[in-house]
């Protein structure tokens, strides 16, 4: 759990009179799981509640596409196409009831505000940098962040050169794993990152002016608009434990053993009835008689779905930056053929990549289809002679220990 943080002028007691020029401010308590969960108190110039307008209401339609076979899949994402803004350029991949994988590739800037009414954001950022301007503040980023947005909070893109994000959208709440914290919240020091490595808004902006301020806020599965004659960063002041922060890749610390570790010891954030995981460039197992490359395995009743962000993925033929794997329940995965033997000796593995674990299947979108790369499949499907030569020496060996 992110710790108690506060920023901008505040009372001495909560729901007590608070003023600015003698006018008496807005409190609102912002929290989750009705009065019991985490929240934090903000301070308004004007009340949240105040509209000028109900504008329309966009649902959301999910284009399904239902491949005829159950099979491993690769879809190589590069490629697609830059457009809309940072939220309206989100283009679904897959999805089930408890998250949703988008891909974005901004082409436009937030000219609106948006905020998440029905869950929480994971925006991993692949590429790019810029400052997320939002209720709690100002929270820059950069390559390789975690953006970590709780429930209704608004928040606006302001990106600083060419964007790709990796999104993952909950109605359930995104944490930090309970085995990582002790009973007080805190992080305990075998975690693989600390609440150092978490930062949360710096700098805290009041705006008083008035106008005409679009919010579009996501509710009962569409987008409703609103339309607000006020500046909706209008807090003087917040405390409290829910807020925006962002985590980068590049801090979590990888956890390795004398034999191979298993997946969960890569596991960065939780959600509900899904985790996400980070592999980073790490030491490899050291036992002399180790295969420092994943056992085959079988997701009995799990989904994993990989987003390959930098690094030699030796361990998957034809996967480059930005592919993503979906390996399916019902049926096993691992490395192709003579990888195995091609890892024995390696010390280290180089490759960065970003997992999502689903306890339930998976749902593929149109996107998917237009992405999806058929033969891999079948690229397990080797001669002897073929899988001989994959398990030569000659090529660079960084990657081969990828979660695969």
């Amino acid at each position: 759990m992110p710790t108690y943080q506060r920023l901008g002028r505040l009372p001495r007691k909560r729901h007590i009179q608070f003023r600015e020029n003698g006018t008496l401010l807005t409190e609102e308590v912002m929290g989750l799981e009705g009065f019991v969960g985490n929240e934090s108190i903000l301070y308004h110039l004007v009340s949240p509640c105040r509209v000028k307008e109900v504008a329309e209401f966009e649902a959301i339609e999910r284009d399904e596409w239902v491949p005829e076979g159950h099979a491993h899949r690769h879809f190589r994402t590069m490629g697609i196409p830059a457009s809309g803004d940072a939220v309206s350029g989100r283009k679904l991949l897959m999805w089930n009831n408890d998250v949703e994988i988008a891909l974005c590739r901004p082409s436009e800037t937030m000219e609106s505000y948006y905020r998440n009414g029905e869950g929480d954001e994971v925006i991993f950022v692949h590429e790019g940098s810029g400052t997320l301007e939002t209720i709690f503040g100002d929270l820059p980023y950069r390559e390789g962040d975690y953006i970590v947005v709780p429930r209704g909070t608004t928040y606006r893109f302001v990106p600083e050169g060419a964007q790709r994000y990796v999104v993952f959208t909950s109605p359930g709440l995104i944490e930090i794993p309970r085995r990582y914290r002790n009973e007080y919240g805190q992080l305990l020091e075998h975690a693989p990152y600390y609440h150092r490595d978490i930062h949360p808004p710096l700098e805290l902006k009041t705006h008083s002016g008035r106008g005409e301020f679009v919010v579009k806020v996501r509710i009962k599965d569409g987008y409703q608009t609103y339309v607000l004659d006020y500046h909706p960063f209008d807090v003087v002041g917040w405390d409290g434990y829910v807020y925006p922060w962002t985590f980068n890749i590049n801090d979590f610390e990888p956890i390795t053993g004398r034999i191979h570790m298993p997946p969960p010891t890569h596991q960065t954030f939780q959600g509900q009835n899904f985790v996400i995981c980070s592999f980073c460039p790490r030491k490899l197992d050291f036992d002399p008689l180790a295969v420092p490359i994943p056992y085959h395995h079988s997701n009995l009743n799990s989904e994993e779905m990989i987003y390959y962000v930098s690094g030699n993925f030796g361990s998957r033929k034809g996967i480059e930056i930005g592919s993503v794997t979906l390996h399916p329940s019902g049926i096993p995965h691992g490395p192709h053929p003579g990888l195995a033997e091609k890892s024995i000796g390696l010390t280290e593995t180089h490759e960065l990549a970003v997992m999502c674990d689903t306890f339930h299947p998976l749902r593929l979108s149109s996107l998917a289809l237009e992405l999806d790369d058929p033969s891999y499949a079948y690229s397990w499907y080797e001669e002897p002679k073929e899988a001989a030569e994959a398990g030569s020496t000659d090529e660079d060996p960084a990657g081969v220990t990828s979660h695969l």
